[in-house]
């Protein structure tokens, strides 16, 4: 079954049968379309976050600032030939930034950024050099 042939937009290809599509395919293929296009992210300690694709713009995902520290660059997709977009959270869930260079977002904004977020939450770890800082897990408060 060719889903996508002679279709010009990704709506279209949705409204295809795509369970069909995805069982009639052997499991090499499978594979290597979950490598080029992954449904979910892994961060440095173990911590997913989901892909999201859309026709309109590039992939992205969202996922706690806090979960990119000790990476130098974003993650990529399609081989390593695909940036995603990073909607970089803030403890509350709230984008404090997006970008696409994990890099110079460390360098030029992350100062400001630390500086706002610790005094709001001061709780959290916040390192003077975020990409060679060791990734934590969250710390979560007792339960009353």
């Amino acid at each position: 079954t060719q889903v996508a042939f002679g279709k010009t937009s990704l709506e279209a290809v949705r409204e295809q049968d795509l369970a069909g599509f995805w069982f009639s395919l052997d499991p090499a293929r499978a594979r290597r379309i979950e490598e080029l296009a992954p449904e979910r992210w892994t961060n440095p300690h173990g911590r997913t976050a989901a892909i999201l694709y859309s026709d309109t713009q590039p992939p992205w995902l969202e996922s706690r600032l806090q979960d990119f520290f000790g990476l130098l660059t974003g993650p990529r997709i399609a081989g390593g030939r695909v940036p995603l977009t990073l909607h970089l959270l803030a403890p509350n869930m709230r984008a404090v930034q997006i970008t696409q260079d994990l890099a110079s977002f460390w360098k030029n904004a992350y100062p400001q950024v630390k500086g706002e977020l610790s005094h709001k939450y001061p709780r959290h770890y916040w390192p003077d050099d975020p990409a060679t800082a060791e990734p934590r897990l969250p710390t979560r408060r007792p339960r009353r």
